[in-house]
């Protein structure tokens, strides 16, 4: 089922919802990976923290709703560690819209919007063990890096995470002079 997704910004007034979709989504893709206590907390934690987010206004955060309803998010901007490359920070949907086609009309004006800013390239990271993430990216045009690092969440248990990367403008660089 595909729906008549709209795009838009998110303004200051969207932090509970981009905190509810947030929560949401990390509960339902990522609880087997902590403990529940931990668990949790992490989701109170994202529940919470895009006031904060949006008020700093360092970077751009896309929502996908449908009929109405925001669903989906990204969250991206310049790369820390690429120069001239940007990096997508978060990428989440809420639990309703799996299967709604919403995160692929997302993704698109995702990358529209990072082609309009400029930029020539963009990576995110994901969990190794999340096969629905990695399969969206893939379809999305996304390849693997073959970066692999260890990230801990907060509970002092590193958990493996792939990147991925993804050429918006000219021709994708021979292998092995990506900047990292």
């Amino acid at each position: 089922m595909t729906g008549n997704f709209a795009i838009f910004q998110a303004s200051a007034d969207h932090g509970d919802v981009l905190g509810e979709i947030h929560a949401e989504s990390w509960k339902a893709a990522y609880a087997g990976f902590f403990a529940p206590e931990f668990c949790a907390e992490a989701v109170r934690h994202r529940r919470g923290k895009w006031h904060d987010v949006l008020a700093e206004g360092h970077d751009t955060v896309l929502l996908a709703a449908l009929d109405g309803r925001p669903l989906n998010f990204s969250y991206f901007g310049s790369s820390p560690t690429r120069p001239g490359s940007a990096e997508i920070f978060g990428f989440y949907g809420h639990p309703d819209s799996w299967g709604t086609g919403g995160a692929g009309v997302l993704m698109t004006a995702t990358l529209r919007r990072l082609r309009e800013t400029g930029f020539g390239r963009v990576h995110l990271w994901t969990l190794r063990d999340t096969s629905r993430s990695r399969r969206f990216y893939t379809k999305s045009g996304f390849t693997e890096s073959g970066a692999v690092r260890g990230h801990d969440f907060g509970d002092g248990n590193p958990i493996d995470q792939v990147e991925y990367e993804f050429v918006l403008t000219g021709r994708p660089q021979e292998s092995g002079t990506t900047p990292r």
